[in-house]
């Protein structure tokens, strides 16, 4: 008798809003992302305490796989996406558009106006994503736009 391959289950991915609990495993997931310039936890802690409506995480029930987060200027004109990430097992797999999707119409009804991102001008994926979504590149690539070498495209959607 010749034994089946065991498959895990793929788990089903909730997308909800991030809790205090969630910090240090969403520190993990902005580390596994983003290895050269992950934000320190602080900022992480900071930035849930100014802006815990706009932080969703999706979650498979044993480990966050992506969040997307946002910062509103206080009189709701524009927002700003200051990070997007998927862990690689879930990536290319529609979760940046759904976590991008479900911001922007968080974003759409709350009143914003415009939402502004960055992106490495070398990531063409995020960068077809957000193209895909309406946004526009604002100018050409900025150099140098967070420090020496770290180059950056700037884009923006009108909601």
């Amino acid at each position: 008798m010749t034994a089946l391959p065991v498959h895990r289950a793929a788990r089903r991915l909730r997308l909800r809003g991030v809790t205090e609990a969630d910090l240090g495993a969403l520190a993990l997931l902005d580390r596994e992302t983003f290895p050269e310039e992950p934000y320190p936890y602080f900022v992480l802690r900071q930035m849930y305490d100014v802006y815990p409506d706009h932080l969703l995480v999706l979650d498979d029930g044993a480990a966050l796989k992506g969040y997307v987060l946002v910062g509103t200027a206080p009189d709701k004109s524009r927002s700003w996406i200051l990070g997007l990430g998927i862990t690689r097992d879930e990536r290319g797999r529609g979760h940046g558009r759904r976590l991008m999707l479900e911001v922007l119409d968080l974003l759409r009804g709350i009143g914003v106006r415009e939402v502004h991102l960055t992106v490495a001008p070398t990531n063409t994926a995020a960068i077809l994503l957000y193209e895909t979504l309406g946004f526009t590149a604002e100018q050409s690539v900025r150099k140098d736009y967070f420090g020496p070498g770290a180059d950056r495209r700037l884009m923006r959607l009108r909601l």
